[in-house]
């Protein structure tokens, strides 16, 4: 579990950290506005679906040994994309809507090393189920997101003071490469280890149906939405700065690492009172024009911390 864990680590700290990185190089480019901000944040949680959508799929159509060479291929072309330095003949020539030419600018730059580190949890927690059956990879799930946190905190406060851009993406780019290998060593291993398991005497659990789906997604889709509206807000009435895009994302991190990091952090009749509350705190903008942003910080983790419990958590239906 180590090595499974150090992976997972590395990809979530990566993962968060080239967020604010890239959007601090195009920020300049695009004049600063609120836009810009809002349109990376959109991207990264697109393609954040699309590494979860790409996880799911090599596990259930792809056979162990053809998992390896997929993935593995996948990561040495990525090492092309080095370093993720935007070129500047992505700048604007003129005036109008900047939002398709960051999100292509974004994909172009980091677009594949992004939606592989996106891929890494769920997938490896899938090959660490497999070669420990009937062990609960969940607890790896909120060291992810744990990775992530500290990625995010880290970034105004550590490495953006201290580091200029082209050093944090050189440096970026270097721990990336590193992180490949660590990979591709994690993903060998799980094609040499994967063993056919002895069918289960109890039978197979009956899959859930399409309206118990629907809810999940539907459950798990309203903190993304609530984490997109709370930034847009943010950055539209506040000021388009770095910190105040971290803040929520943190919170909303924090929210997965409680729920998944043991069931004693959880307590239904704690939470759902605070989800009452939350949604009440919620109208109060439109029954007054001031609001105090702590009372909108409090709301979001109680709202996201019970989605993300009422939606049974990470389906790793393999």
């Amino acid at each position: 579990m180590p090595l499974y864990a150090a992976t997972i680590f590395l990809s979530a700290f990566l993962l968060f950290q080239v967020q604010p990185l890239i959007a601090k190089f195009i920020l300049p480019w695009f004049g600063g506005s609120a836009a810009v901000w809002s349109a990376a944040l959109l991207f990264f949680q697109l393609l954040l679906l699309a590494g979860y959508l790409y996880a799911h799929c090599i596990i259930h159509y792809l056979k162990p040994a053809q998992q390896f060479w997929t993935h593995g291929s996948l990561l040495i072309a990525s090492l092309a994309t080095l370093p993720i330095i935007p070129s500047a003949a992505w700048k604007p020539s003129g005036a109008g809507d900047p939002t398709l030419r960051i999100l292509l600018l974004l994909g172009a730059t980091v677009g594949l090393p992004y939606a592989l580190l996106s891929a890494t949890s769920p997938l490896l927690q899938a090959w660490y189920l497999r070669a420990h059956e009937g062990a609960i990879p969940y607890r790896l799930f909120a060291l992810s997101n744990f990775g992530s946190m500290l990625a995010l905190l880290s970034y105004p406060f550590v490495i953006e003071p201290r580091l200029a851009l082209s050093r944090q993406a050189l440096i970026w780019s270097v721990a990336y490469g590193g992180f490949a290998v660590v990979c591709l060593i994690v993903a060998w291993r799980s094609r040499v280890g994967a063993q056919p398991t002895e069918p289960s005497t109890a039978g197979p659990a009956s899959p859930p149906g399409l309206s118990q789906r629907m809810l999940w997604i539907g459950l798990s889709a309203c903190a993304s939405i609530l984490l997109l509206a709370v930034t847009s807000h943010l950055t539209q009435n506040v000021a388009p700065i770095p910190l105040l895009w971290v803040a929520p994302l943190s919170l909303y991190l924090l929210s997965f690492i409680l729920c998944f990091e043991s069931d004693r952090f959880y307590n239904r009749a704690i939470f759902l009172p605070l989800l009452v509350l939350s949604r009440r705190i919620r109208a109060m903008p439109m029954l007054q024009d001031s609001f105090p942003h702590s009372a909108q910080r409090s709301s979001y983790v109680a709202w996201s911390a019970t989605v993300s419990l009422r939606a049974g958590g990470p389906i790793l239906d393999i």
